[in-house]
């Protein structure tokens, strides 16, 4: 039978490497993320990261401290990933500023585009497909 002693240094070993790599390729996804939503998403993935290592280090110093460290940073990175969440929404999904007397909100679900495009001042009477021109 194989001893406890001998499995928790292996198993830690394992998770920090696995997290190491997980930490590159998130840091990877923050730095080259084609849209706005895919950095914050990587940026709450990198928390979580941060969580795991907090916890394998806990586990491996025996220092119960970081349980408490690591459950207050994910306290933390759930307000940010809100608040991320929050700024997307009033700036549109591609990172672009709303027009001055357009709404705040360019995000639409399901709806038609043109008339979300119309509505925040993106449309010109030409291509608005209702005929009525801008207002």
């Amino acid at each position: 039978m194989i001893a406890p002693d001998t499995v928790i240094p292996l198993a830690c070993n394992f998770a920090l490497v696995v997290l190491g790599v997980s930490l590159l390729l998130t840091v990877y996804r923050v730095v080259r993320g084609p849209t706005l939503p895919d950095r914050v998403l990587a940026l709450d993935m990198l928390v979580g990261i941060a969580i795991g290592l907090i916890a394998v280090i806990a586990i491996r110093t025996g220092y119960t401290l970081y349980v408490d460290i690591a459950i207050s940073l994910g306290l933390v990175g759930f307000l940010a990933t809100v608040a991320f969440a929050r700024f997307i929404l009033a700036r549109g999904l591609r990172g672009e500023r709303p027009a001055e007397d357009g709404p705040l909100l360019l995000l639409e679900i399901g709806g038609n585009p043109q008339l979300v495009r119309k509505e925040a001042g993106l449309l010109d009477a030409e291509s608005d497909p209702s005929g009525k021109g801008m207002k």
